[in-house]
Order: C-alpha cells, then sequence, then structure tokens
C-alpha cells in the first residue's frame, strides 16, 4: 500500500461537477493498494498518518500531529501510484490491486483513520476526480508499507 500525503491549507474532490468532499486544514492521502495489500497495510498507513508530525508548532517546528491540530483528511483512491515506467512510454499498472479489491481496502483505510480521531472524507472510487489542493508549505511525504 502506497500513500502520497500533501500537507494542504484546504482541499476538495469534485465529481461531474458535484463537491463530494471538502476540507479545511488537513491532509489529502493518495492511496493506492497494491497486490497482496490487505488490513495490516492498512492499519499501518493509518495509525503512522494520525500520528506523524508534519504540522508547526507555535515555534514553527514541525512537532504536531494531523490528532494535535484538529485537522481533516480526504482519502483518494489512486491506482496510479503504483504505475511502472521502466519499460516503453506507456505506464503499466500491473502492480496494482483490482479494483474488487482495492475499493474495500480504500474504505477501510478510511475508517481506520476516523477511528484515530481523524475527521475523514473520501473522494468517490473509480470516478473521475477533480482534485483541488492547496498545498501547505509545500509539504509531501511518501508512505509505502
Amino acid at each position: 500500500m502506497r500513500a502520497l500525503l500533501q500537507r494542504v491549507s484546504s482541499a476538495s474532490v469534485s465529481v461531474d461537477g458535484q463537491t463530494v468532499a471538502a476540507i479545511g486544514r488537513g491532509l489529502v492521502v493518495l492511496l493506492g493498494v497494491g497486490h497482496g495489500d490487505g488490513e495490516e497495510q492498512a492499519r499501518f498507513l493509518a495509525e503512522k498518518i494520525a500520528a506523524l508530525r508534519i504540522f508547526e508548532d507555535s515555534a514553527g517546528k514541525t512537532n504536531l500531529s494531523i490528532q494535535e491540530v484538529r485537522g481533516e483528511i480526504i482519502v483518494v483512491s489512486q491506482f496510479t501510484l503504483y504505475a511502472d515506467t521502466r519499460k516503453g512510454r506507456r505506464p503499466s499498472f500491473t502492480d496494482a490491486a483490482p479494483p474488487e479489491v482495492a475499493a474495500p481496502l480504500v474504505m477501510r483505510f478510511a475508517d481506520l483513520l476516523r477511528a484515530q480521531g481523524v475527521p475523514t472524507q473520501t473522494g468517490v472510487f473509480g470516478a473521475h476526480m477533480q482534485v483541488e489542493i492547496h498545498n501547505d508549505g509545500p509539504v509531501t511525504i511518501w508512505l509505502e508499507k
């Protein structure tokens, strides 16, 4: 499982012109599910993200977690995080889990973040989404389990 985190001052996700998720200060988590991923990987990443100290304290140091700043998260399924570009010019996505495996695991991951006390919204799995991100910092972090 792969997660690309972007610390944001605000973010939203729209599908067909309709806003399906919107947050203020927090994180956008682009989440890719690979073959063999399951509960263990989802739980590890949810716990790691909830406690990751990437928000600034009053001294300007990155000492605070999303829990401590009472931030929010939008989780967006992103199979393209498993793109293999080693050969040719067209990426291969064979390392990404099929939708019937990935979709429930993305929702489980969001539920695990909620269980950590982090208000969490999601995009729409499989939809063509417009993701608006106001990257704060910018801070972008890659996690993998």
